[in-house]
């Protein structure tokens, strides 16, 4: 049993190790614009101020406002 534990935990640090999939000089194309998912990013971001202004009072949002839109 101690080997079997002993196993795992080296498997799993070996895991950290590996090294990222995506280079720093690749996340450029990655943040690129035409890489998101929204067709309109600015209707996106006021549906996401009004969703957080209505649901602030009850937690559900990211921010903690007070449900009347002053964050």
């Amino acid at each position: 049993m101690r080997k079997l534990t002993l196993l795992l935990v080296v498997l799993l640090l070996g895991a950290c190790a590996v090294q990222p999939w995506v280079r720093p000089y690749e996340r450029e194309a990655l943040a690129d614009p035409l890489m998101s998912f929204s067709q309109d990013p600015l209707a996106d971001g006021a549906r996401t101020h009004v969703f957080e202004v209505r649901e602030g009072a009850r937690g559900a949002g990211r921010s903690h406002g007070g449900g009347c839109g002053c964050n």
